[in-house]
């Protein structure tokens, strides 16, 4: 079985790719498992897209604050372990928009997908606090839609955002995915950037498909971590 705590002890850099599956032990549903937030959804791809913010920005608005917000969730073990191991000597490059790996205390954060707790008015960029978008989407002032700053399906990822989680990736001599069924791109294609001579690991409850030489540590990741704590 592979020695994880010992390759961590050993690694100069350690980056994380983290998915959902790392804030479910905080009460966030994910995405595409049984019970996740597209299985009982009609279209939810549409739902989160940017035709759907621009063509009906009260649907958009109605979906993600009904679907997304759950501002009583707090980081768990695996968040914790995480911060502590990359605040130390390494990176997490996450798909997560909750904010938790920002709570837990992480100071080397790559939020791929954004964080639904930054909000902006679309036509005079002004920052909002999420509970007043829980109540409304339209800036008073100028009548400008307010909106999470994610990135929904249609949208690029920011260049600099790709960017600090290619140099991130690059840095790794220790890549750990966790929480994440790693099919979801451009983010899973991140991995074609890590050094020749990194070790790749997974942590997940069922195997995935990895790169020849990978590691997969199976089981539950809140198990997993709890000794880095």
């Amino acid at each position: 079985m592979f020695d994880l705590k010992g390759a961590i002890a050993q690694a100069k850099h350690v980056t994380f790719m983290t998915g959902a599956g790392v804030s479910t032990a905080s009460g966030i549903p994910d995405y595409r498992s049984k019970g996740g937030l597209y299985a009982d959804a009609e279209r939810p791809e549409y739902a989160l897209s940017a035709d759907n913010l621009a063509a009906h920005h009260a649907h958009f608005h109605d979906w993600v604050v009904a679907n997304m917000y759950h501002p009583e969730a707090k980081p768990n073990v695996i968040h914790q372990a995480l911060a502590k191991i990359t605040n130390e000597k390494g990176t997490i490059v996450t798909q997560n928009v909750d904010g938790l790996d920002r709570q837990a205390g992480a100071t080397h954060l790559v939020e791929f997908h954004g964080n639904l707790y930054r909000l902006y008015c679309q036509t005079c960029h002004q920052s909002f606090d999420y509970r007043d978008y829980l109540q409304s989407d339209i800036h008073a002032k100028d009548g400008g839609v307010i909106r999470p700053d994610i990135v929904l399906y249609g949208e690029p990822i920011a260049n600099a955002v790709v960017q600090a989680a290619v140099a991130a990736i690059q840095q790794a001599d220790l890549l750990i995915v966790v929480g994440t069924s790693f099919v979801v791109y451009p983010f899973a294609g991140l991995i074609q950037y890590a050094r020749p001579d990194a070790t790749l690991v997974a942590v997940n409850k069922e195997p995935l498909a990895l790169p020849a030489g990978a590691h997969m540590v199976l089981g539950d990741a809140t198990q997993v971590f709890a000794e880095f704590v």
